[in-house]
């Protein structure tokens, strides 16, 4: 329901994963192969040289300086914003606003119930229950208009139409209560935690 780039951040996870473990391989080969480990200070001795002669071939006439350097702080600084723009997008989409609706009444103005209002009501009557090992409520934007997704995590045994329908009726007396129909998505998941915890009895 949100904006985060889930395809482009598995990409980028892929390939850092990628070159994590390429650099595992490389030190693991040079540590336990004499020839690898040979290659490896041969190449890296020309590449050095290399660098070497670039940086002296790139130099400000009159000075010891090479304008590589700026290229690479340039480049440094172009990466640094990608990553900030990365991070911003992390998570966008919520909305701290439920519904809001002009009053014409005696009074008019305004009237807006915040997100945190739904969020806590059906956190509240979703607590304490025996056949749920957690459960969150987060207010998205979906298009210009609010939205609520709640997330379950029922335990072991529990069926999900049931617990489906159970929130159903929990959301449609908030609409009522609230006095507007808000789009609700229902997401049942099952994961460590309600695989090996356990419903409290009471005996």
């Amino acid at each position: 329901m949100n904006s985060t780039p889930t395809l482009l951040n598995r990409i980028l996870i892929g390939i850092l994963g990628l070159m994590l473990l390429a650099v595992g391989l490389l030190l693991m080969l040079l540590a336990s192969v004499p020839a690898v480990a040979t290659w490896w200070h041969s190449r890296a001795g020309s590449v050095w040289s290399g660098i070497n002669r670039a940086f002296d071939s790139t130099r400000f006439p009159g000075r010891p300086e090479s304008w590589l350097w700026l290229v690479v702080a340039f480049a440094l600084l172009v990466l640094i914003g990608l990553m900030v723009a990365w991070i911003a997008q992390q998570g966008k989409g919520k909305n701290n606003l439920l519904a809001a609706e002009y009053d014409s009444g005696t009074v008019t103005g305004d009237v807006m119930i915040g997100g945190g209002v739904a969020e806590q009501a059906l956190k509240h009557a979703l607590a304490g229950r025996p056949d749920l090992a957690g459960a969150t409520v987060v207010t998205y934007d979906v298009q210009g208009s609010p939205a609520l997704k709640v997330r379950l995590q029922p335990r072991q045994g529990v069926a999900p139409h049931l617990l489906a329908a159970e929130v159903a009726a929990l959301v449609d007396a908030l609409d009522a209560v609230v006095g507007k129909r808000t789009p609700v998505l229902i997401h049942i998941g099952a994961g460590a935690r309600t695989r090996f915890s356990r419903a409290e009895r009471v005996r």
